[in-house]
């Protein structure tokens, strides 16, 4: 009987040790889910790229000579809140995911967050622009890094008010983001002096454009407000000139337009475009070393966008909570936490803070788009007009709707 106890005892205790191994291994286990539009009008200022930037972040992190493992996977949401819902609970109930980056479309991104907040996951949100994320519709869970739709509306709304373009008129993509945006906008235009005479929905992936742009057109409003992106926002801009609008007077304001949408237009086309964004490849040597290191390593040669720039400085910034916290990566609220507690330094955004409601904040800035005969050479598309400081670039504190500032 005495054998058979010291026997079990030493069974039990080897058990429990294998058992202590593991956790401790699992300490430092993380899995990275890439959850973006992979093909269609959002894929290339999120998608592949944004795998790319997350694999860039956990190998100029180090953490992997350290001893912790690093996967991540990608999937495509398709621009359906149902589907991106769908593998995010995949993602934590089998794949066992951590962290989700990226995910362009707010209708998306604010249905993802919820299930992050239920899985205490974390959401490091790059291409969803909806300022709700860190209002109305905050969680413990969520960061939002980059750009919302009130840095677009105080950046390009506020700055063409105040220098004529003082009636507006909307063409709004027919979803959260677009709503978000044409709400903020307004908000600012009229803050500046401006009226607001009128608007139209479009839905998602429009091909023709040519019924909102007449509508906007017969408007007589100095300035079209175009609340969508990606492929909607260059093909209005695209249809916008074959109907002669801005040749009539007419002024464009691309609400939110990303460097490959640029790109995909042609400096005849997109010259003389205002616009707000709080990356720019060509900004300095820090921003200049990580754009070259990107376009070499994707398939279409494509400079980073400000998405991509999210994904890689949001993840490095996780991954510097994650050691300071020592282990563990899957209580998601504690990391969080943690993320806001340190103060954000990289080369791509410069320093700032994440405040309480999970925004994340830095300078933004106002472009315009070179005309052909100033651009020295490829993707040499950007003139810098003005500088938006970081403390209203974003929604003050005073002013935000998130429930956590209420505690």
């Amino acid at each position: 009987m005495k054998t058979k106890s010291i026997a079990s005892l030493l069974l039990t205790t080897a058990l429990t040790l294998a058992a202590a191994s593991l956790a401790h291994a699992d300490d430092k286990v993380v899995k990275i889910g890439a959850l973006s539009d992979q093909s269609g009008l959002y894929a290339d200022l999120g998608g592949p790229g944004s795998t790319l930037a997350a694999q860039m972040a956990v190998e100029d992190s180090g953490l992997t000579g350290k001893g912790w493992k690093i996967d991540i996977i990608a999937g495509d949401h398709q621009n359906k809140p149902d589907i991106g819902v769908n593998i995010a609970r995949q993602w934590f109930d089998v794949d066992k995911v951590d962290v989700i980056v990226d995910v362009p479309n707010s209708g998306v991104a604010l249905a993802v967050s919820n299930i992050v907040k239920e899985k205490n996951g974390i959401l490091l949100n790059s291409g969803a622009g909806t300022s709700d994320l860190t209002n109305s519709q905050c969680t413990p869970n969520t960061i939002h890094w980059t750009y919302d739709t009130y840095t677009l509306a105080h950046g390009t709304g506020s700055a063409l008010t105040k220098n004529g373009g003082d009636s507006w008129f909307f063409l709004t993509a027919d979803y959260a983001f677009g709503a978000a945006l044409e709400r903020d906008t307004t908000a600012a235009v009229q803050a500046a002096g401006g009226k607001v005479l009128g608007g139209v929905k479009a839905p998602l992936s429009t091909a023709d454009f040519s019924s909102f742009l007449l509508q906007a057109q017969a408007s007589k409003a100095k300035i079209i407000g175009l609340a969508n992106a990606g492929a909607d926002t260059t093909n209005s801009i695209k249809q916008a000139a074959e109907f002669g609008i801005t040749s009539g007077g007419q002024k464009l304001a691309a609400l939110l337009l990303f460097i490959t949408d640029v790109h995909s237009l042609g400096l005849n086309t997109a010259q003389g475009l205002n616009f707000t964004e709080t990356f720019y490849w060509d900004m300095n040597d820090g921003t200049r070393a990580f754009a070259k290191r990107f376009q070499e390593r994707m398939k279409n040669h494509n400079m980073p966008t400000m998405v991509h720039a999210g994904v890689y400085a949001s993840l490095s910034h996780y991954f510097k909570a994650l050691e300071a916290l020592g282990g563990n990566p899957h209580d998601g609220a504690k990391i969080v936490a943690k993320m806001k507690e340190i103060p954000t330094d990289d080369a791509l955004f410069g320093k700032g803070s994440i405040q309480p409601n999970g925004r994340t904040i830095h300078p933004a800035y106002l472009f315009e788009v070179k005309k052909p005969s100033e651009s020295k050479g490829p993707w040499d598309y950007y003139k810098l007009v003005s500088t938006i400081p970081a403390d209203e670039a974003f929604t003050p504190l005073d002013k935000s709707t998130c429930p956590l500032l209420k505690k």
